[in-house]
């Protein structure tokens, strides 16, 4: 029969253990949810950031002389190229 002190240790040791694995997935859980949220956070501050970016690009004002690709479609303007309109509105036909 085994002594009444190696019973008191298998019995500790077993309680030890229990409880060093329940905090130790405790620990592990935590540290994951805290990942999850980290990634999940940067996630929306990402489409938050794209958002606003589409939404400069949509309602960034256009330069009256100019359109699409620079050229300048204001016949008063010293710098007006005709046949580079010229060629612009062709493309666009």
């Amino acid at each position: 029969m085994a002594s009444t002190g190696v019973n008191v240790m298998r019995w500790g040791a077993l309680a030890f253990g229990v409880f060093y694995g329940f905090s130790h997935q405790t620990s592990l859980s935590s540290q994951a949810k805290a990942t999850a949220a980290q990634h999940e956070y940067d996630r929306k501050a990402k489409l938050i950031d794209q958002a606003k970016a589409e939404f400069k690009k949509k309602t960034m004002p256009q330069d009256s002389k100019t359109q699409g690709g620079g050229i300048i479609t204001d016949p008063n303007d010293p710098k007006f190229d005709l046949e580079a309109y010229l060629t612009q509105v062709q493309a666009q036909s």
